[in-house]
């Protein structure tokens, strides 16, 4: 693998995953439907969805602070789905269809470009996922969506969650590469920024639309290396 790149000796991405390569509100809207609607429930499901999502950062930071050990994201989610149930009247419903939802996330769609845009950049770049999700979802995530990974790594490796500083140095680690020869690509200032401060380079991708019509980031807050339109942009200015 060359060690030059337009951006000064880079040899490996990483990505983050919700919301930077998968549309994760509408596809667990979609997934809840599916589950839920056939046992009676009728909610708005994008709402559903926001919910579920909304109890994703206190259920790390628990981890994050040492107030409970590392657990997987899969079972942080199926205990914030427990959570958020009866708040939408949903009565209790058999563990088959409790389980079943809660893997909704392992069946996120990718945003159109990504594929292809993932296999042009492993012409050039190692490719990795630094999500906080766990192993057999981020396996999942790829199969479905044909994301070309050459390793899989993120929270379960360093065995706590981003922006935590471990996260980000495993992953360096884990490809005998410094900090500066990696960059973390996300649709996320903060997850950039946090890299950044550890020496890796960044790339913002836009995703507008993250959290519903207009909700998400159009542009990076945070100085970064690349800030592109979506991830063909992004490739077109790391010369792939």
């Amino acid at each position: 693998m060359r060690a030059d790149t337009p951006i000064l000796g880079v040899r490996a991405l990483f990505f983050d995953v919700f919301g930077t390569l998968v549309d994760w509100r509408t596809s667990v809207a979609r997934e809840a439907k599916a589950v839920l609607r056939p046992l009676g429930a009728n909610l708005d499901w994008e709402v559903f969805a926001d919910a579920w999502r909304n109890e994703y950062q206190p259920a790390m930071e628990a981890v994050r602070a040492g107030r409970q050990p590392f657990a997987k994201l899969d079972v942080l989610h199926r205990h914030n789905l427990e959570r958020i149930l009866p708040r939408f009247g949903v009565p209790a419903l058999p563990e088959e269809a409790v389980a079943g939802l809660n893997l909704a996330w392992h069946r996120l769609d990718a945003w159109p470009e990504v594929p292809a845009a993932l296999a042009r950049l492993k012409r050039k770049f190692w490719l990795a996922p630094l999500s906080n999700g766990n192993i057999s979802l981020m396996v999942d995530l790829a199969r479905r969506n044909q994301f070309p990974w050459d390793a899989i790594l993120g929270a379960e490796i360093a065995r706590d969650f981003k922006p935590k500083p471990r996260v980000y140095l495993a992953a360096c680690e884990a490809f005998d590469l410094k900090p500066e020869q990696c960059m973390l690509v996300a649709a996320h200032s903060n997850d950039l920024a946090a890299a950044a401060a550890l020496g890796l380079r960044t790339a913002h991708v836009a995703r507008p639309n993250e959290h519903g019509p207009g909700k998400g980031e159009r542009a990076p807050s945070v100085p970064v290396d690349v800030a592109g339109k979506d991830l063909n942009d992004v490739a077109d200015k790391l010369g792939v």
